[in-house]
């Protein structure tokens, strides 16, 4: 960092906070200052959000805010929008579509959601079966998605179509943001253990999305998915949070409730602690080296100790609290939540066995590792070169 853009990052920070007082200012306001001072994404141009500084500038702001009492609960109530479409936006967008969408996506006016998966392509997103056609200035969309996590709440979408059935499943795909509230777009509800309808699946019956929608190019799609994916894996694993928050957080204080002085499991909490914050501190590192750009496979890495991490925090927690770990405190009920905040542990141990699953699994996390960061050889893929409408499906 050099001292002149230090100085001109904590000048507006100091500004911010002086004239948006955090006690005094209602949060959607607050963030909507913090964007037009390029304090959002420090990393983006000015005047959408940042400053054309380095993505490590973002570390000295967000500890700031956080010191001084304001709020970042954004990144987590919008995180598809924050942590992964302004990275789309910014990478493919056109200048007004990153005017339209990019601030009242960082002030959670308009809530963000992701559609990849479908029934018959999960991993393998590349095989999707949902089909937009164009018709004029508009492209007809039907199919299904599923595992889409805050489609009851959202106002756009993120959706990846296939738009040329003839060409190898790579090549025929391309990208929208779809209004969810608009005519011929459905949202279920996907029940989880945890009783809650986090996910949904979606359905398209003749859906319309205009072509100024479309995300570059017709057939970039999975070009756009991998900046999607990308971003997806370091907002879901290199999110720096301070030290002890989180799982941890929660573990410890079980300790203190019902470890009982016993060594063993003092010792077992240590180690947990460590990982944890040794995980926390690479996430750190990895955001301050990162400049501004697409983020590599290394947030592979992040993402899938995360979700390791979590699953040994949480069964050990459970662990820790004995018989009062099978009971669900308040009830199981079957909800379609609206904030994601104050859950008790029971619910963290069940929630965190889908860490090892969304945001790409850890089987597809080691596979990414091992082609892409270490080299090694990938496996055989038989159908890469078919055209997609030639491919077997079941």
């Amino acid at each position: 960092m050099t001292d002149r853009d230090l100085d001109r990052v904590e000048g507006l920070i100091s500004q911010l906070l002086e004239e948006h007082p955090p006690a005094e200012t209602p949060e959607t306001e607050f963030w909507g200052a913090q964007y037009d001072l390029g304090l959002a994404w420090v990393w983006h141009p000015e005047g959408e959000g940042g400053l054309g500084l380095p993505r490590r500038y973002q570390t000295v702001i967000n500890r700031r805010l956080t010191e001084a009492g304001a709020s970042i609960d954004n990144r987590a109530r919008n995180v598809l929008g924050i942590g992964m479409g302004a990275g789309v936006l910014a990478a493919h967008g056109t200048p007004e579509q990153k005017q339209r969408w990019l601030r009242p996506m960082f002030t959670t006016e308009e809530i963000w959601c992701q559609m990849f998966s479908e029934p018959g392509a999960g991993s393998d997103v590349a095989g999707l079966a949902t089909m937009a056609v164009k018709d004029g200035d508009e492209w007809v969309v039907n199919g299904q998605k599923v595992w889409t996590t805050l489609a009851h709440l959202a106002k756009w979408g993120m959706l990846v179509a296939r738009t040329d059935p003839g060409v190898p499943k790579h090549q025929g795909l391309t990208y929208f943001v779809v209004d969810m509230e608009s005519s011929g777009v459905e949202v279920r509800p996907l029940y989880q253990i945890t009783g809650e309808a986090e996910f949904n699946e979606v359905f398209f019956n003749d859906a319309r999305i205009p072509d100024a929608n479309r995300i570059d190019a017709v057939g970039a799609g999975w070009r756009v998915a991998l900046t999607t994916l990308m971003n997806e894996r370091v907002a879901i694993g290199g999110n720096t949070v301070p030290r002890g928050s989180g799982r941890i957080a929660e573990a410890i204080d079980a300790w203190k409730r019902y470890g009982g002085g016993d060594p063993a499991l003092r010792d077992e909490l240590v180690r947990l602690w460590s990982e944890v914050e040794a995980a926390r501190l690479t996430a750190i590192r990895a955001d301050e080296m990162a400049d501004a750009g697409i983020p590599g496979p290394e947030g592979s890495t992040g993402k899938l100790a995360w979700a390791d991490n979590n699953k040994a925090v949480m069964s050990f927690t459970l662990e820790l609290m004995g018989l009062d770990g099978t009971l669900f405190p308040g009830g199981y009920e079957l909800i379609r939540p609206t904030e994601f905040e104050n859950r008790p542990p029971q619910h963290g141990f069940l929630r965190t066995r889908a860490n090892s699953i969304e945001g790409g699994t850890s089987e597809v996390m080691l596979n990414i590792l091992a082609e892409r960061v270490l080299g090694l050889p990938g496996d055989p893929r038989v159908d890469k070169d078919l055209p997609w409408k030639e491919v077997p499906r079941g």
